[in-house]
């Protein structure tokens, strides 16, 4: 089979076709990663950044967390429930004397997830350095 300006279809000498020398052009060596939907949202992530600045285990209340991130009630609300759906955060009601109180902690698997996260952006912004 030929073309219309009678060359075989893969150029040259019946090769297919590629950079110098004829040799296959490489591929990208390493795949982007992808960002994990549930943190990358800009509320969630700074949750996510908020808490994980906690020692392991250690809780915040609800207040504190909000006037940290500078967030209405309710939509710190909302990022939670989102968060603690994919089990990386764990919100406790509870009380203190009398007062009810809501705390709230990164889970070992939130850590992880914010780590991995934290790694995919830095191999997405730095590709091809090994991340640290």
């Amino acid at each position: 089979m030929t073309t219309p300006d009678n060359k075989p279809p893969d150029g040259p000498d019946n090769k297919p076709p590629g950079g110098p020398d004829n040799k296959p052009q490489a591929g990208p060596v390493n795949e982007l990663p992808d960002l994990d939907p549930v943190i990358h949202a800009q509320a969630r992530l700074r949750v996510v950044a908020a808490l994980s600045q906690l020692p392991g285990g250690d809780r915040i209340t609800f207040p504190r967390l909000q006037e940290i991130l500078r967030m209405t009630a309710g939509n710190l609300s909302v990022h939670l429930r989102k968060l603690e759906e994919a089990g990386y955060v764990e919100v406790t009601k509870t009380h203190r004397g009398r007062t009810p109180a809501t705390l709230v902690h990164l889970t070992q698997r939130g850590r992880f997830a914010f780590e991995e996260y934290v790694t995919a952006l830095r191999t997405l912004i730095t590709p091809g350095e090994e991340p640290s």
